[in-house]
């Protein structure tokens, strides 16, 4: 007779080690978290009616990359996550800024008008 892996109970939760740890947030939590995005949309919004020149677009990328990272973080439940997930999470945007970097790379290498 064979035991399917559903038929055998693991109370250290072995198999599983990410399923040990279940993490109630607060209504509280949810609520700071949806003023802070709200808070750098607005800031977002402030500074497109200020003229900053090359830093406009570089400003308006951070503030997003930081309202995803609280997205990711808070949203998703990655900040109660196994170091494991945390570094599956970062190795997705170490390959995404490769990515960019070499089309980044490849934009600029290219003598444009001059044909």
């Amino acid at each position: 007779m064979s035991e399917h892996h559903s038929d055998v109970h693991d109370p250290l939760n072995v198999t599983n080690p990410e399923h040990a740890d279940h993490h109630i947030v607060s209504p509280g939590q949810y609520s700071l978290v949806y003023l802070a995005l709200l808070c750098l949309t607005g800031l977002t919004v402030w500074a497109a009616y200020w003229d900053m020149g090359i830093f406009n677009p570089i400003l308006a990328l951070l503030i997003a990359t930081i309202k995803g990272a609280v997205v990711i973080l808070f949203f998703m439940h990655a900040i109660y996550q196994s170091r494991l997930i945390k570094l599956t999470i970062a190795s997705g945007f170490f390959m995404f800024l490769v990515l960019i970097t070499m089309t980044m790379l490849d934009y600029m290498s290219r003598a444009w008008g001059s044909w």
